[in-house]
């Protein structure tokens, strides 16, 4: 067994977005490319600096970028979550069956003109990183040191037929699913998520910190070794005591809207936040979470600066930085990150770092 840890040189960061996973590796120190499509997304990019692709990610491969060593990722996978018509789990089994035609080399042109017939060209997306993996190894003899991939928790089924393929070329990998909460997010959201890193080493999921979110039950309530969750009145500063009256249903009842207090956990932040009503204690309808607010709830910097359309939909898209920092430690190695690292978290001015402010005349912008 060898326990080296990974100091990466640069991540590439597949369907980067507004830049959850990129704003947590600059505050670790570790430089990043982003590949991101859409265009507000990356208006949002470039406004933080960061360095940015814009384009489709089918387009372009690791010999693109030959400094990166470390793979990153969330592909979309909306496929996967349709609910009672069998959808998902036809598009599971197409892409199992992809995953082992790629690790076998079958001849790539004739697998990307068989991707290009399926009904959902997003089912054939979350094989991009896949792919890159393997020409890095095929194409560069070049390994990724680290892959680190995350989504929604219907997609674990995929990421443990990536961990089958990963080990098979000769990555430790670790996959399973993620409370938000349990790493100090103000918010309950479950991701699934995957680690691997190349060689024979120990590789495991980051250790949750914060105790998980329960309805009803005290926040001191729980293992002692582990911090109370951290609720909404600790991160915005509102002033006073409020509740969220959800856009949504619960419990197949439209009528019956989710409510959260602000001395709880936001409910999962999703790209329709602006819709939320949040009330005072005497239930007076106050008004909306402003785009920082809800950049705040999914631990973007306070001062992010969040530009283009539709940005809830950004925010909503996001991987919680705070957590992403959590899973790039675990990734490379490292110990967890300190209270002074995730702090860093709290600002990102003009520009994030005097790195970042050193390079930012030479910012790539891609199309």
């Amino acid at each position: 067994m060898t326990g080296d840890h990974v100091h990466p040189a640069k991540i590439v960061d597949l369907f980067a977005g507004p830049g959850g996973m990129d704003v947590a590796a600059e505050k670790l120190g570790v430089p990043t490319v982003g590949i991101e499509w859409d265009p507000s997304a990356c208006t949002t990019r470039r406004a933080a600096t960061l360095e940015t692709v814009e384009g489709d990610v089918r387009k372009y491969g690791p010999a693109d970028f030959p400094e990166a060593d470390v793979l990153a990722g969330g592909p979309p996978c909306q496929t996967f979550t349709v609910a009672g018509t069998g959808v998902g789990r036809r598009d599971l089994d197409v892409v199992l069956k992809f995953v082992k035609r790629m690790v076998a080399r079958e001849d790539r042109e004739e697998i990307a003109k068989d991707l290009v017939k399926l009904d959902d060209e997003r089912t054939g997306l979350v094989l991009e990183p896949l792919r890159w993996a393997l020409e890095a190894i095929d194409d560069l003899d070049k390994p990724y040191r680290a892959i680190v991939l995350e989504q929604v928790p219907a997609v674990l089924p995929v990421w443990e037929a990536y961990a089958e393929a990963l080990r098979s070329e000769g990555y430790s990998v670790v996959c399973g699913i993620l409370r938000t909460e349990a790493y100090g997010v103000p918010q309950t959201r479950k991701r699934a998520v995957l680690l691997a890193r190349w060689g024979d080493v120990e590789i495991s999921l980051p250790r949750a910190t914060h105790r998980n979110y329960r309805k009803g039950i005290p926040r001191d309530s729980g293992e002692a070794n582990l911090a109370p969750w951290r609720t909404m009145g600790e991160v915005l500063d509102r002033g006073y005591p409020f509740e969220v009256i959800s856009n949504y249903g619960t419990g197949g009842d439209p009528k019956a809207r989710g409510r959260r207090t602000s001395s709880e956990p936001s409910a999962t932040v999703t790209g329709k936040i602006s819709r939320n009503r949040v009330v005072d204690n005497a239930g007076d309808d106050r008004e909306r979470f402003e785009p920082d607010e809800a950049g705040r709830l999914q631990t973007f910097p306070k001062d992010y600066p969040w530009r283009g359309r539709d940005v809830g939909q950004q925010i909503g898209n996001a991987v919680p930085p705070r957590l992403a920092m959590h899973i790039l430690s675990a990734a490379f190695g490292w110990p967890a990150p300190t209270d002074e690292d995730l702090e860093k978290l709290n600002h990102w001015g003009l520009f994030a770092s005097e790195d970042q402010a050193s390079r930012s005349e030479s910012v790539a912008v891609l199309v």
